[in-house]
């Protein structure tokens, strides 16, 4: 093994998709915990907040081997971090990052002789109905079979911006939407600095070493009902509810799956729809105590954020606007 310690023995720990919602998170993890932290990103979105403050940031592009190894991997390091992720979800979108860029990354880690891989990947794997979650699982197979350099999986149940995006539209006095009887299924997701906690915990931890770590939040699972009106409460307005039966998700799938056969882009809305409805009917939770971590509860959150406002996702987040 080459050892990435410097003369103060500190690991070096670089981290691939340092600029996302949970990357940048690891990144101040890191640097707090008195890591020598180098954040990898693309040049076109160098880091501007302080999440980076006392990291190395490295530009280079994922998508390109031996970019990883000759910018992210100039230096001899120790740890290397994965929180890369697809944005949509789509089949060429997760294969692309989930998959390709991400083992672009560990053979880069090999060859340099890297001795831990600690990898973000997501609870919902374990029941595989979607694209994304099938890139994901080659990955994680290619990660357990590389048998030159040690593994930790994290399969976080869910973020909170996850369950957060309808804040404004109840601020707005807007009904809280769910669907069938609200009930369904149920989730506890955890914070973006627990998780972040929980991935550096993966560098000394050896209990976490070699293993795939399923990961909730501290609360009870709560139904998307419980969710509602927990948020009605935070923001002071009475609750409305409207409830939209699941089978709509069913008719707008196999819609789009038709004109998929003779339209661009409609597969593609196709699997949207199918990823709405994935996350509307399963279960996104931990039971076992020791998959339950940290200290910051969903309606800590539901509490900062109606005060303070929440980072813009175009994704999550329902009719607000980004932060200037």
């Amino acid at each position: 093994m080459v050892s990435g310690q410097g003369q103060n023995g500190k690991k070096r720990v670089i981290i691939v998709g340092a600029t996302g919602y949970i990357g940048k998170f690891v990144v101040k993890e890191s640097v707090r915990r008195g890591y020598e932290t180098v954040a990898v990103c693309r040049q076109s979105s160098a880091p501007k907040d302080d999440f980076f403050e006392g990291a190395e940031v490295i530009a280079a592009d994922v998508t390109n081997e031996n970019s990883v190894l000759e910018n992210a991997l100039q230096k001899p390091a120790d740890i290397m971090i994965s929180c890369l992720a697809s944005r949509s979800g789509v089949k060429s979108d997760s294969y692309a990052i989930d998959y390709q860029a991400t083992l672009n990354c560990l053979n880069a880690a090999r060859q340099k002789k890297v001795e831990h891989f600690i990898l973000l990947s997501a609870f919902c794997v374990q029941k595989p109905l979607l694209e994304f979650q099938n890139a994901k699982l080659k990955f994680e197979d290619a990660l357990k079979s590389a048998g030159d350099i040690k593994y930790s999986i994290v399969r976080p149940t869910a973020f909170f911006k996850s369950v957060s995006g309808q804040l404004e539209l109840l601020q707005q006095g807007w009904p809280f939407v769910m669907f069938g009887d609200g009930k369904i299924c149920k989730c506890n997701p955890i914070a973006e600095q627990d998780l972040a906690t929980y991935m550096i915990n993966c560098i000394e931890d050896s209990e976490k070493w070699n293993k795939v770590l399923n990961i909730g939040g501290p609360d009870e699972g709560m139904t998307m009902k419980q969710q509602g009106d927990m948020l009605f409460e935070v923001v002071g307005k009475e609750p409305k509810f409207w409830y939209v039966p699941v089978g709509l998700f069913d008719a707008i799938i196999n819609t789009l799956a038709f004109f998929g056969q003779f339209v661009d882009g409609a597969v593609d809305a196709a699997e949207l729809g199918r990823i709405g409805k994935y996350y509307a009917v399963e279960d996104m939770l931990t039971t076992d105590p020791a998959e339950k971590f940290g200290t910051i509860t969903l309606r800590q959150h539901y509490e900062r954020i109606a005060k303070e406002g929440q980072e813009y996702d175009p994704y999550t987040t329902m009719l607000a606007k980004p932060k200037n």
